[in-house]
């Protein structure tokens, strides 16, 4: 049985898909702040790339400006 700490340790592979989600939503970003897509492209892909990398963290904050 996992202990609380356990459970909430990332392993390797976490943060893997953690990093190479925010990789490619950065670039995202930055095409859709440059007009290359449009917004409902922008959700489209970010849709993808979550379903993709499937990475744990960022999908909670997936959509949300926190600044």
């Amino acid at each position: 049985m996992k202990t609380d700490s356990e459970a909430a340790k990332m392993n390797k592979s976490n943060f893997m898909a953690e990093k190479r989600y925010l990789l490619c939503i950065g670039m995202l970003r930055t095409m859709l702040e440059l007009e290359i897509i449009t917004e409902d492209e922008y959700d489209e892909i970010d849709t993808i790339l979550l379903n993709k990398y499937k990475p744990s963290l960022s999908a909670l904050l997936s959509g949300k400006d926190l600044i």
